[in-house]
């Protein structure tokens, strides 16, 4: 009986055949700041860009992308979800106003595939690099025994900077700020327990094609997450707009209204206006397949919406055409008020935070 690590399960040789792989991409997101290339035991990134901060402040995020992974598994397809995983991290960061610094990534799986792996890791790169993000350092470990031979998940964490005067958050938001909605692509990366089961029920596999959802049903379900970062981060820069944005909401799981109060000072209230946009088209299908109102998944989906934005009124317009010339259709969906009310029927807060009150009303516009 042999007692060897490959005996195991645990092929040492195919992991550095998959780093031999991704190692250009990961390169391509390495600017002077970097140091020590791939491979090293950490990453290695100069912060003396921080010293022109006059207070600065990191901000750091972890995710992963939850059990899309299975339909990425069940298609053999693996060159979106690493955008998914930086959109659920570095999203995070933009939020309170930072700028993303440096990323890092973990694949667990059950048998490292070079080719697999390094496909994983070139989408990271990509949306790395599309959002000003170094991919720094990562790692990719085989469980044998513990995960099926072609399953894995990934995860990483980022982090980044802002000024301390900059932060954004609800402190910021006053009475008659406008909210503005930012689309999503899809599904991003939440609620895919909820697809999974309505499509097992409604007895529809992953690589069916299907006339509903105009495609083979598991690409439609891997439409990547759309990356906000980068266009945020360039209009906060933009000085004619200095202050106007108060606080970011990235939508993810929770839903919209809860995900909305965490960014909203307690005592404050916000109706989300359904009438304002038409839930995209792979959340009506599913809804209809599931024999379920589009409501009853406002806590589960974006429905449509991947961010808020909580705006000075007087530069609402200003705001919006700024992100609509990053290419985000942006529209406003309700304004923030601090009268006095009775909150019954409203989400009030999330995830820890006591923030605002948000409730959605009205009937969603026609497909």
């Amino acid at each position: 009986m042999s007692n060897s690590y490959a005996a195991a399960g645990v092929d040492t040789e195919a992991g550095d055949r998959a780093v031999e792989l991704m190692k250009a991409a990961v390169q391509r997101t390495h600017g002077p700041e970097v140091l020590g290339g791939v491979g090293g035991f950490a990453g290695l990134f100069d912060a003396s860009a921080l010293a022109a901060y006059k207070h600065p402040l990191l901000a750091t995020s972890t995710d992963g992308v939850g059990t899309k992974v299975a339909i990425a598994q069940a298609l053999d397809k693996h060159d979106t979800i690493g955008q998914d995983l930086v959109g659920m991290v570095v999203d995070d960061i933009v939020v309170v106003g930072a700028k993303p610094l440096f990323m890092t990534d973990y694949i667990a799986c059950g048998r490292v595939v070079p080719e697999r792996i390094a496909t994983i890791v070139a989408g990271i790169a990509r949306a790395c690099s599309a959002t000003g993000t170094a991919l720094v350092g990562g790692e990719t470990a085989e469980h044998p025994g513990l995960m099926g031979v072609d399953d894995y998940d990934v995860a990483g964490a980022a982090v980044g900077a802002v000024e301390a005067d900059a932060v954004l958050g609800a402190e910021r938001v006053r009475d008659g700020d406008v909210v503005l909605a930012l689309a999503s692509s899809g599904l991003h990366s939440n609620g895919y327990s909820l697809v999974r089961k309505i499509l097992a029920d409604a007895g529809l596999g992953y690589a069916d094609h299907s006339d509903e959802f105009g495609g083979v049903v598991g690409e439609v379900l891997l439409e990547p997450t759309r990356l906000y970062t980068g266009p945020l981060v360039r209009v906060l820069a933009t000085p004619a707009l200095s202050g106007a944005i108060h606080s970011l909401s990235h939508v993810t799981g929770g839903g919209i209204a809860a995900n909305l109060a965490r960014v909203l000072p307690r005592g404050s209230w916000v109706e989300v206006d359904r009438s304002t946009w038409s839930p995209s088209p792979v959340f009506r299908v599913l809804s209809s397949i599931a024999g379920a109102s589009l409501e009853s998944s406002e806590a589960t989906w974006n429905l449509g919406i991947g961010f808020f934005a909580v705006v000075s009124a007087a530069q609402a317009a200003a705001v919006t055409a700024a992100i609509e010339a990053e290419g985000i259709p942006t529209w406003q969906v309700g304004t923030v008020s601090t009268a006095p009310r009775s909150f019954d029927g409203f989400e009030q807060g999330a995830k820890g935070v006591d923030g605002g009150a948000v409730r959605l009303v009205g009937e969603y516009a026609a497909g």
